[in-house]
């Protein structure tokens, strides 16, 4: 991630996106199976901060959410919050999973950028929303009710239809985003020096039609 300091836009941006996380809880939460995961919408929060905002920015939002809830504050769905949370509950990993989650979703869709085509935005938020958040996720699940990691990982299969759904949403209001306001996620020095003459390209062709 860039080590530039944050702008008071980037500020804003970053406790909107963290904002919207704690929102997303309102509704409550599912449960489905034997475990006691939640199913919520704070997932397409954190997979929104990825592709919208980028890696850095994206994981200050997600940050700034789990400290408040760490610190005690229910804004995670049910109106859970606090240590617990972190250690001994059965989500505890995919919470874990979110920073890696939004990290993986922001560098990949900064690579994928000015362009942003449809089928690879939607896998690299798959490798990031479902993915990356599985892969801390189901082995603290595992550990902390004292199931096989196979069986853990079988029960997340419930799961994967309204992730999926949450990654297609993602894409579809990101896509919609970048067209709108481009540069929300800088580019890297490489990828920005080759766009600016292909835009220049572009508007000579046009000026010479």
């Amino acid at each position: 991630m860039s080590t530039r300091i944050l702008s008071a836009r980037d500020l804003a941006q970053i406790a909107i996106f963290a904002a919207l996380i704690a929102a997303l809880g309102l509704p409550g939460a599912l449960s489905i199976g034997a475990i006691a995961v939640p199913i919520t919408f704070q997932t397409l929060g954190v997979m929104l901060a990825g592709a919208v905002l980028g890696a850095r920015k994206g994981f200050f939002a997600v940050l700034l959410f789990l400290v408040l809830t760490l610190a005690g504050l229910p804004l995670l769905s049910g109106g859970r919050g606090g240590l617990a949370a972190f250690t001994i509950s059965p989500s505890a990993g995919y919470l874990y999973g979110w920073l890696l989650g939004v990290v993986v979703i922001g560098y990949l869709t900064g690579r994928l950028l000015p362009r942003y085509r449809l089928w690879k935005a939607l896998g690299a938020t798959a490798l990031g929303g479902i993915v990356a958040v599985y892969l801390l996720g189901i082995p603290v699940l595992a550990l902390n009710l004292g199931l096989p990691l196979w069986v853990a990982a079988a029960n997340n299969v419930a799961f994967l239809p309204g992730d999926i759904l949450k990654v297609v949403i993602t894409v579809l209001v990101a896509r919609q985003v970048h067209r709108a306001y481009p540069g929300l996620i800088a580019l890297p020095v490489k990828r920005r020096a080759a766009t600016v003459p292909a835009a220049l390209d572009n508007t000579a062709a046009a000026g010479a039609e």
